[in-house]
């Protein structure tokens, strides 16, 4: 009389299940890592906007006027948000302000010229009307794309 063996083996459909419940819990944790990340930047990009809001003020107590955003588009200065840290830098009390901003917030995009940025690595866009009474900087966001205004992020 022959024993019949007891196998004990997965079947095909159980180790689909497996994986596929395995796939649905990758994906949720990718969600919530990605909405973390972006909170996190968002948070970051708010606290630099904060030491900005004091050089630019620090400025405006030294000068009675607000940086020029007309200065770009020269040599020394290829966008707003560098020509906005030279004008800051140049003040000494607004320089002091900026020396708290973190190394992420800023960018080398010429020899001895900075520029800010965002958590995104995106410059950020510099914006002042005479008559206003605070300039306006702005963050192209997620996208990294200014023009796209749905998620671009300023200081107002």
């Amino acid at each position: 009389m022959k024993r019949a063996k007891n196998k004990t083996a997965f079947s095909l459909i159980e180790m689909m299940v497996v994986i596929a419940i395995i796939a649905v819990l990758s994906g949720m944790l990718l969600g919530v890592a990605t909405y973390i990340d972006t909170q996190s930047k968002q948070r970051s990009l708010k606290s630099t906007f904060a030491v900005l809001h004091g050089a630019l003020q620090e400025y405006y107590n030294h000068w009675q006027a607000f940086p020029d955003p007309n200065k770009p588009n020269t040599p020394l200065f290829p966008s707003r948000s560098a020509a906005l840290y030279a004008q800051l830098n140049a003040t000494p009390a607004a320089r002091e302000i900026l020396s708290q901003l973190s190394n992420k917030s800023l960018r080398n995009v010429a020899p001895d010229t900075l520029e800010f940025t965002d958590p995104w690595g995106t410059a950020l866009d510099y914006l002042y009307v005479p008559g206003d009474t605070f300039p306006t900087l702005i963050s192209a966001g997620p996208d990294k794309n200014l023009l796209t205004p749905g998620d671009n992020i300023s200081n107002k």
